[in-house]
């Protein structure tokens, strides 16, 4: 006669629980890695729209200097903002603002195009922006 053991019940268990468990662990993981790259875009376009404004402010600069500013403190990160335009709240232009009149760059990229993770559930109609404004130093 077989003695059976309470080992041998519940030998299938721990798969069982690992099928149940699986799919909110991966969801889990993959919401917090999506998380991440939310976060690390959005510092990535502060930091490159307060290049951009640093530029932008300075005596004799151009939209192409600005535009390279931005290009470059994003380069190897995999975001394009695309073409780069100073603003000025007054009635002047950017270029022709005189000091102290506040001049405003801003960045945005739609969530989807810089995702690491190519699946639509996560942010997926975010758009990340970010805008930095400074004081002109122009004469």
């Amino acid at each position: 006669m077989r003695i059976r053991s309470r080992h041998n019940e519940r030998r299938g268990a721990s798969a069982v629980e690992m099928a149940l468990i699986a799919p909110v662990l991966i969801t889990l993981l993959l919401g917090m890695i999506e998380a991440a790259r939310l976060g690390m875009v959005a510092q990535l376009l502060t930091t490159a729209a307060r290049e951009g404004c640093r530029v932008a402010v300075l005596d004799g600069m151009t939209q192409a200097d600005v535009q390279q500013h931005v290009d470059d403190v994003l380069a190897g990160s995999g975001i394009s903002v695309g073409t780069v335009t100073p603003t000025c709240s007054s009635s002047y232009t950017w270029t022709s603002a005189p000091a102290g009149t506040p001049i405003t760059v801003s960045l945005s990229v739609p969530y989807s195009q810089v995702s690491w993770l190519k699946i639509s559930t996560f942010f997926s109609n975010a758009t990340v922006s970010s805008s930095a404004t400074m004081s002109s130093e122009k004469p």
